[in-house]
């Protein structure tokens, strides 16, 4: 896997079993983007670089009109001095200058992988990655700027991140951090993203690019349900199972920027990092900014291939060593069973009921702390409701353990009620300007996460409860959006680095916590998928994907997010009908397939179910324990997408069997003959149908397909299960 520099060709090439991605270097000055795709074995500089003497057009060197910045395919944007497309940084220095020249200086090539201070990314050993440093300066400022690539070994998939050194004499502002940008020679692409709502995300959009800047964002100071911070750049032929796709996903929890411009000459660039609106970071003489990083996959076998890479690769490389084999339990939430209406009485017998239906977690969502019987009040109060539990957590968890179970607990660290004792003894703890109102969302303010002093403090108060030995997992909400970004804490020139600082002291809270007990479950979740993202898959190894758990809606849901993410890392709930969020009635097996393609679990009250729907249940459950290893560490792929009557299906595989799961959607009028294709068998292997005994090759389910009968009936679920022979 090496990555090596051809010094008569004057270029990196980083490549591997499947993959290279290369690198010029220009006028011993700039570094220019020559190729991203499929493993070359060598490279010449066939496609060379097209010098063409245009119009409007500004050299570097004036005796050379045919060479120009603002035509290059570059890796890194320049700033002020010719390259006038969407730029990757900007500097201005203490004259509000904010011009720059920063020039190829040197490269290092090194073993592994480095950990970004106070950052996630993925994790790496010298055995799993090589990394390319180039360094750039800026010699009139004396600052410097670092390219870091690191190449995987096994997988189509490199990340990129930079970082500024201020090497000069006075402080400079850094006004835009991006933490990636290359030109790809080329124009015919889709433009691939996934967006959303509350309740509504990861929705598949593709479009074709157009001249100009095609972008999606957050400012929200989260990474938000409205968009996923990843693209695509998409062959226009690419779908699951065939073509090039380009794909760009950002590690980082905060506000993003990622955009593609298709410039007048016919190059796309991608750009990616924290979003320079509402940011600005004082760079002090003699120190670094490290950006997040940005993981780049390519794929040549479609959508499928993408995704093959990216839930391998969180998998084995993102999430905690602990987590990357420990099978998930199945889990009970109490929220809508219950939601405030809390007492120890019920809730032992619910714990009773679910550990004879084969439960194995029992999770107290909210309403146990403080006064805390409506969402007005308690937030920031985490001490235990005595009238509601009077022998606190520890004395429902060891009843809960009594049972057999392992016992979760809710929290929402990062929010303070105004009806509070925290509030009203730290007034000056919630995000807000002077003179300004605070602006409530859910009845409850933000906590300044940017103060040591408030991450200290929830470091304390979580400790505490951790520190009991009672608690097996955590649901960690996050339930609205940043608002009177600013504190009275940091001078005036830093208030524009407080939604980083807040993003900075987040992770170094969930760092700190996830250390100390790493044997803990937890699970992040901001009102379902607010803040589904890799930086905070880096400390919590599962996401609660959506506040709406209809089945019908989660098809959808689901299958976006899967571009990304496994289903080990997608919570799933079965919950009642009418559901709580549209009111749908689906049926109970509908119910629990779909959930079953995430990670596994309940909520409801169970009390309400009849005894068919319990006998149901219990088979639900024993069935997902014992093909666990199947759903949660198989390869997944979808074979169809969301139609118009929202039928969709998807295939889980391992060695040892099969499930494809079929779900009809709308039942429709004159419905046509339909096959369902494998396509991700072993085609020499025999399957045998475990519900006719009926045996087939891998080769003929994969491209004859099986029979989707015609059902008259709403949200009916067809599930194939073969035994692999």
């Amino acid at each position: 896997m090496p990555i090596q520099f051809d010094p008569i060709q004057q270029c990196f090439h980083l490549r591997n079993q499947t993959m290279s991605y290369i690198i010029g270097i220009e006028k011993e000055a700039y570094l220019t983007h020559r190729y991203w795709g499929e493993k070359l074995p060598t490279y010449h500089g066939s496609n060379a670089l097209q010098m063409v003497d245009r119009g409007f057009a500004t050299n570097p060197f004036p005796e050379e009109r045919t060479f120009s910045l603002n035509a290059l395919p570059l890796e890194t944007s320049t700033q002020g001095n010719g390259d006038h497309r969407v730029a990757n940084y900007q500097i201005r220095n203490s004259k509000n200058h904010t011009v720059t020249n920063f020039l190829y200086d040197s490269y290092q090539i090194k073993k592994g992988k480095e950990a970004i201070p106070g950052l996630p990314s993925l994790r790496a050993t010298t055995d799993d990655a090589e990394t390319l440093e180039i360094v750039l300066k800026d010699t009139i400022q004396q600052l410097e700027m670092r390219l870091i690539y690191t190449l995987f070994e096994n997988y189509p998939m490199i990340t990129r991140r930079v970082v500024y050194t201020n090497n000069g004499s006075q402080t400079v502002a850094l006004e835009n951090a991006g933490s990636m940008l290359l030109d790809l020679s080329d124009c015919e692409f889709d433009f691939l993203t996934l967006d959303g709502s509350h309740t509504n995300e990861a929705n598949l959009n593709r479009q074709k690019i157009r001249p100009g800047i095609q972008k999606i964002e957050s400012t929200r100071g989260t990474s938000s349900p409205q968009h996923q911070p990843f693209l695509a750049l998409v062959e226009p032929t690419t779908s699951e199972f065939q073509g090039s796709v380009y794909a760009f996903h950002f590690v980082y929890s905060g506000n993003f920027i990622a955009q593609v411009e298709l410039e007048q000459y016919g190059t796309t660039r991608v750009q990616m990092g924290i979003h320079p609106d509402h940011f600005e970071w004082q760079l002090a003489p003699n120190t670094h900014f490290y950006t997040p990083e940005v993981v780049l996959n390519y794929s040549n076998a479609g959508f499928n291939g993408l995704s093959q890479t990216f839930h391998q690769v969180y998998q084995q490389h993102l999430i905690a060593p602990t987590w990357q084999k420990e099978a998930r339990p199945i889990l009970l939430n109490t929220w809508e069973g219950n939601y405030f209406d809390l007492s120890e009485e019920k809730l032992i017998a619910q714990a009773k009921k679910a550990a004879s239906l084969g439960i194995e977690l029992f999770v107290l969502d909210d309403g146990w702390f403080g006064k805390r019987n409506h969402d007005d009040s308690s937030l920031g109060d985490w001490f235990v409701n005595q009238e509601k539990l009077p022998h606190g957590i520890e004395g429902l968890a060891k009843e809960v353990h009594r049972l057999g179970m392992k016992f979760g607990l809710w929290f929402e660290p990062e929010m303070v009620s105004k009806q509070s004792d925290l509030f009203k003894a730290h007034p000056d703890w919630a995000l807000q300007v002077p003179n300004y109102p605070l602006t409530e969302g859910r009845r409850q303010l933000v906590l300044d996460l940017s103060q040591p002093a408030v991450q200290d403090y929830l470091i304390a108060v979580l400790g505490d409860h951790l520190a009991t030995g009672q608690i097996d997992y955590i649901k960690w909400d996050m339930n609205r959006h940043l608002t009177e970004v600013g504190n009275l804490f940091f001078n005036t020139p830093q208030q524009k680095e407080i939604s980083h600082r807040y993003v900075l002291g987040l992770y170094r809270i969930l760092e700190t916590l996830t250390t100390q007990y790493p044997h803990c479950l937890f699970e992040n979740c901001s009102s379902g998928g607010g803040r589904f993202d890799p930086g905070m898959m880096y400390y919590m190894p599962q996401t609660w994907t959506s506040d709406n758990s209809d089945a019908l809606c989660r098809s959808v849901i689901q299958y976006g997010y899967s571009y990304l993410y496994p289903p080990i890392m997608m919570g799933a709930h079965v919950s009642s009908a009418p559901n709580h969020q549209v009111g749908r009635l689906t049926p109970l097996e509908t119910r629990g397939w779909m959930a079953m393609s995430g990670n596994f679990g309940y909520e409801l009250d169970f009390e309400t179910l009849s005894p068919e729907e319990l006998a149901e249940v219990q088979q639900q459950i024993a069935f997902y324990q014992k093909h666990r290893q199947l759903f949660q560490f198989g390869q997944f792929y979808r074979l169809q997408a969301p139609d118009a009557y929202f039928a969709s299906a998807w295939l889980f595989t391992n060695e040892e069997e099969a499930i494809a799961i079929y779900f009809n959607g709308l039942s429709r009028p004159a419905m046509p003959t339909k096959y369902l294709k494998m396509r991700y068998l072993d085609p020499a292997a025999t399957y045998l149908d475990l519900a006719t005994n009926e045996a087939f090759s891998g080769a003929e389910l994969n491209q004859a397909g099986v029979l989707i009968p015609r059902v008259k009936r709403d949200f009916h679920t067809q599930v194939f299960h073969w035994k692999k022979q």
